[in-house]
């Protein structure tokens, strides 16, 4: 029975009537029927004011700030935009020390891992470490993941490269090409700040996280790929990253361009970074022999090429890293001309793959560690780091999975760790840049490889491949987009699948059939539940899903060619033709004006077929507005009922126990 607010005695006295009336006709074998209780009526503004408080303030942000004074409220607000001053004065000895050792180690792996990744986004290395040391300061003030380690990425140091690139040459117009690296940085740090500050953040979750296993895998592909003209030392080497024009380069290559002292250096640097990181993932406790395995392999093989002179070999080196901290950048940045729209458009890309990146990690370490965190100001802090980032000569950084992994192991305890890998960057700037001189590009490309086939997620994709057939399609989809095309083309593919994915699911939802389990009095999916029987005279549907203008037409016309093509069996076995139609409502969590149309179609429809149109459990917003449209009249309060079981209860009722 539906239950209301009995507001006065009126309303008590009829109440007690209706009951007893529903007892008298129990008592003298009447069917006893709950009916669906009508929700108050609400009015317009109340009923927009509460959508858009679900919608972009649903973890209720401003719950700390009820019922405080003015400087309570001043000092919370100060807390929100940096939270290190509330954790803050709780920090002591012993966190520090968790946080001085996960610092100390994740710096010994992004150091290298700078170098060879500014050269992915065909910057100077220099450029890298400016993004370590930056960027990180800021997130520490601002960021609430205690565990993300920010900095360059493989994927996103890549995507920025092979966009840049296409817009002008890195080494013919180096100094117009990093500026435009700026500019995109600053743009992609201005879309994470706006999509955490307007609380946008669900926007990235359009993009589904089949599609981001698939581009990340193809990403790691080609990352790979474009580190053989490294790890060969070839020269001439094609600006395309489809595997098939990678692999013609290397080949062309192979007679001439192929020096074997390269090749000796990188393939034994990377047979030793992927022993390493197998003792790192099958002993947990060894989980910092991974992390510095690159240093030890970046100072080895820089001893080794500078004792044996191995430059004067063709053995190409780094030979350069301008020393000393960040320089402003900010009047290098295209606030105008041509290149302010290409940056635009190159930043919001960047900065959307980075934030999807980011939030994901950040999630799940705060999962492990079962701790909340605030995904819009994650955005914010990250879009705020990004623009400072791009006026102190930085390119797009963001949080590293392998660096995070490490910190999280290394016992990190706050965002203080990244404080500490920043100062450790600080001095590598200052006084150890020199000393990377002679650094074999080929060790960089061992290391970028080791570092990124992390992200190719083979139990990932056969887990999509037994959940959801189409959910491995988009996978596939993205990750083929990117090996055979390019980074752009298979982010673009991973986009348009996901998408495709929510139209199909909004414009085509499930419609089923139900019948009666034996024994119960439950109605379920008679392809679920084969056991399940039909009630004669009666069809059972349950539409699973909200009906929209989308999809409403879809419902109407799925519903009549069910009752059509049943019609058409029980004529050729004689049996009793249909007379009720019962729908399921409970998974229908709205309808709106074309639903409403579709619902009055249908029950025009089966008037003229002698069908009766019969709606069980429908929700609070639909009732309602089954009530507001005059519909719930036209179909009659006698053919709504709380159950199907009450339904069919009452039209069929020799089908009961």
């Amino acid at each position: 029975m539906s239950h209301r607010v009995i507001d006065n005695p009126e309303n008590m006295a009829t109440d007690i009537s209706r009951v007893a009336s529903s007892r008298r006709h129990s008592e003298n074998g009447l069917p006893y029927v709950h009916k669906v209780g009508v929700p108050p009526k609400t009015n317009l503004l109340k009923e927009i004011t509460e959508t858009v408080k679900e919608t972009f303030f649903h973890d209720d942000p401003l719950r700390n700030f009820k019922d405080q004074s003015k400087s309570k409220k001043l000092l919370l607000s100060i807390q929100a935009v940096f939270p290190i001053l509330e954790w803050g004065r709780s920090y002591n000895l012993s966190k520090f020390k968790g946080d001085l050792i996960s610092g100390l180690t994740i710096a010994t792996l992004c150091i290298p891992q700078d170098i060879g990744y500014a050269k992915l986004a065909n910057l100077d290395p220099q450029f890298g470490l400016y993004s370590s040391f930056v960027p990180p300061l800021v997130y520490a003030f601002m960021g609430s993941s205690r565990d993300i380690a920010i900095g360059p990425v493989a994927v996103v140091s890549l995507l920025l490269g092979s966009m840049l690139q296409q817009e002008l040459d890195p080494v013919k117009q180096k100094h117009e090409y990093q500026r435009l690296a700026f500019t995109a940085t600053f743009f992609a740090g201005i879309t994470q700040f706006v999509l955490g500050f307007f609380r946008l953040g669900f926007l990235i979750d359009f993009l589904s996280h089949a599609a981001i296993v698939g581009f990340m895998g193809g990403a790691a592909i080609t990352i790979s790929l474009q580190q053989l003209k490294g790890l060969l030392g070839i020269k001439k080497f094609t600006k395309k990253t489809d595997i098939v024009s990678v692999i013609k380069s290397v080949f062309a290559a192979a007679h001439h361009g192929w020096n074997w002292q390269t090749i000796v250096i990188g393939l034994s640097f990377l047979a030793f970074l992927l022993i390493a990181k197998f003792i790192g993932k099958k002993h947990k406790k060894f989980f910092w022999v991974p992390a510095i395995a690159p240093l030890i392999s970046v100072i080895l093989s820089t001893f080794f090429v500078f004792i044996f002179h191995a430059e004067k070999h063709d053995v190409q080196i780094v030979r350069h890293i301008d020393q000393g901290i960040n320089p402003p950048s900010l009047n290098e940045i295209y606030f105008s001309g041509e290149y302010l729209t290409k940056g635009f458009k190159i930043g919001v890309i960047a900065g959307l793959i980075a934030l999807t990146e980011a939030v994901a990690i950040g999630r799940t370490f705060a999962a492990m560690k079962d701790y909340s965190l605030d995904g819009n100001k994650e955005m914010v802090a990250l879009g705020t780091m990004n623009i400072v980032g791009s006026m102190t000569s930085c390119y797009v950084a963001t949080g590293s999975f392998s660096r995070s992994a490490v910190n999280y192991m290394a016992g990190c305890r706050t965002a203080v760790s990244n404080i500490v890998m920043s100062c450790v960057v600080l001095l590598t700037l200052e006084l150890i840049t020199p000393l990377f001189k002679y650094t074999p590009n080929a060790i960089l490309a061992s290391i970028i490889i080791s570092a990124v086939i992390g992200l190719i997620d083979i139990d990932a994709m056969t887990l999509l491949y037994k959940i959801d057939k189409f959910d491995f399609v988009a996978c596939m989809g993205a990750f083929l987009g990117v090996v055979f095309q390019s980074v752009e083309i298979g982010l673009l593919i991973a986009v348009a699948i996901s998408f495709a994915k929510i139209l199909l699911q909004v414009t085509r939802p499930r419609i089923v059939v139900l019948g009666k389990v034996p024994r119960t009095r439950v109605y379920r999916n008679i392809q679920q539940y084969p056991e399940s029987t039909k009630v004669p005279g009666v069809l059972i549907v349950r539409v699973d899903s909200a009906i929209y203008f989308s999809n409403s037409n879809y419902m109407k016309d799925r519903i009549l060619r069910w009752l059509t093509d049943e019609d058409e069996i029980l004529k050729e076995t004689n049996q009793q033709k249909i007379q009720y139609l019962i729908v399921e409502m409970s998974p229908v969590t709205d309808i709106d004006t074309s639903g409403i149309h579709s619902l009055e179609d249908l029950y025009k429809s089966l008037q003229k077929r002698n069908v009766e149109l019969v709606l069980a459990n429908p929700g609070t917003m639909v009732i309602d507005k089954l009530h507001a449209s005059g519909l719930a009249d036209m179909i009659g309060e006698d053919k709504i009922f709380l159950t199907v079981a009450d339904a069919v209860m009452t039209f069929a009722p020799k089908m009961e126990p």
